[in-house]
């Protein structure tokens, strides 16, 4: 698939350029015909004979830049300085910090926040625990925990390589629902010890948010957890997921007329986020899935089934198909991909149902090119940015934990993921959907908080909130302390 410019592989490359002359034109004229784009050009020093640019440009990848650079080099009389990565300069240092709420001015307030008075608010939090969320910062605490075994699409990369992931992920955290999270990247890839350590550090949190931990330890993780916490344990990989899954399809299906319960689902993908998106949508209504692995359809016959698809095996493929995804997909209605990329073409999209659904989610080169996918299905979506219909994570971890904090959950359980993914969807309006427009973008105003609200209500509904019924605001501010 053809790459394009992206601000994620920018630089600023800084020049010497004469000050008459079709210097600057030269350079735009160059970068654009090496495939770049120009999105910023800022004069930063001026002579009467040189000026001093900096230009930045959009590329397609690392070498490109280079590429790019080289040909810069080129032209007469332009003399390149420094060449900045800006995504790298966005890193540098770190993206999150921590801050304190109030000032330290003077003697008292040292002695309020800290020593000796503090002690008084240790005491009672040591003679009744629960005053924890209210006198602490655990009552809007998130941990963001991960082995590191399985970041984005680059793999087993270990604990520090996925720091700067985790960071990012705190940074939509506090951006979009004001959750202070907090990354704790694990050196140890052994289930035992990744759940020892999140229980041993569980008091000081609100919510566990597991992050790029590979399957299927990740299940086993979760679920134990899950087990021995009061608090909710969300892996955002499985269920962020399969949310903004539910949401997307839900929306789809109004756009060509189709009802959930009739429509046949095939996916590609058994892993973590597959297995999790399977599941919700079967609570969602879905009576016809078949899903595939490298190995091909999963049914009861195959002899290299493991727990999770033996599970996989016996709730789903009702008719008992075997061979290959490319066989599974023809005359489905829906395709969700969650595995590798180009798995698929067009002659296999054109083979599906008519008014097809095509959620190519691999990223970032999908199961089948979005181009040709659109050429014949009705609604296609991906997992990138270029296209429309982007399945983004971030439309639902920032208001699903802030409907879990609020409501002061234990748990969070498929009732508040459907509330969720019923939310979500509902966040496009009937008049705005249509093919191009089934998901909102995550910076629609709506999205965090009525994913929030209803989560907290599903909890509240399913007798796991421990808050009272109407404690707090949308951001979670609380009312003032009484003693």
């Amino acid at each position: 698939m053809a790459t394009v410019p992206s601000v994620s592989n920018s630089i600023t490359v800084r020049m010497e350029v004469p000050a008459r002359g079709n210097a600057v034109s030269q350079i735009t004229t160059l970068v654009e015909s090496c495939g770049g784009s120009v999105t910023g050009l800022d004069v930063t020093a001026s002579g009467l004979e040189s000026l001093r640019i900096d230009v930045t440009i959009a590329a397609a990848s690392v070498s490109h830049a280079e590429e790019i650079v080289d040909k810069l080099r080129t032209i007469d009389g332009i003399t390149i300085g420094k060449v900045s990565d800006r995504t790298f300069l966005m890193h540098l240092g770190g993206k999150i910090e921590m801050s304190s709420k109030l000032p330290i001015r003077n003697r008292d307030d040292l002695s309020m926040i800290y020593t000796p008075g503090v002690a008084r608010v240790c005491m009672a939090i040591a003679e009744n625990p629960d005053d924890a969320r209210r006198l602490t910062i655990k009552r809007n605490s998130v941990a963001v925990v991960t082995d590191g075994s399985a970041v984005l699409g680059l793999g087993n990369i270990g604990p520090k390589a996925a720091l700067p992931v985790m960071e990012g992920k705190a940074a939509l955290f506090k951006r979009f629902a004001g959750i202070d999270a907090w990354p704790l990247c694990l050196d140890t890839q052994d289930t035992d010890e990744i759940v020892a350590v999140v229980k041993a550090i569980a008091p000081g949190f609100a919510g566990i948010n597991l992050e790029d931990i590979s399957a299927p330890r990740c299940f086993e993780i979760e679920a134990r957890l899950r087990e021995a916490l009061d608090i909710p344990v969300f892996h955002d990989d499985q269920h962020g997921t399969a949310i903004v899954v539910l949401a997307a399809l839900t929306n789809a299906l109004q756009v060509v007329g189709k009802e959930i319960g009739d429509v046949r689902v095939v996916m590609s993908g058994a892993g973590a986020a597959g297995t999790a998106i399977l599941r919700l949508l079967l609570d969602a209504g879905v009576a016809h899935a078949t899903v595939a692995d490298v190995r091909g359809v999963v049914h009861g016959g195959r002899d290299d089934l493991d727990e999770s698809l033996r599970w996989i095996a016996d709730n789903t493929n009702r008719s008992g198909r075997t061979g290959s995804l490319k066989e599974a997909v023809r005359g489905a209605d829906v395709f969700i991909g969650v595995s590798a990329p180009n798995v698929l073409d067009g002659d296999d999209i054109a083979a599906m149902a008519d008014g097809a659904i095509v959620f190519a989610l691999a990223n970032p080169d999908p199961e089948v090119d979005p181009a040709v996918a659109r050429q014949t299905a009705a609604v296609v979506a991906t997992g990138r940015s270029d296209f429309p219909n982007q399945i983004n994570n971030v439309l639902v971890f920032p208001g699903v934990f802030r409907g879990l904090l609020d409501a002061q959950s234990r748990t969070v359980n498929s009732e508040m993921m459907l509330a969720a993914a019923r939310a979500l969807a509902a966040t496009v309006s009937a008049d705005e959907v249509n093919a191009n427009y089934i998901i909102p973008s995550v910076f629609h105003p709506d999205v965090a908080k009525t994913v929030a609200a209803a989560v907290r209500d599903a909890a509240f509904a399913a007798g796991t909130a421990q808050a009272p019924r109407n404690p707090v605001g949308e951001t979670g501010t609380f009312p003032a302390v009484q003693l």
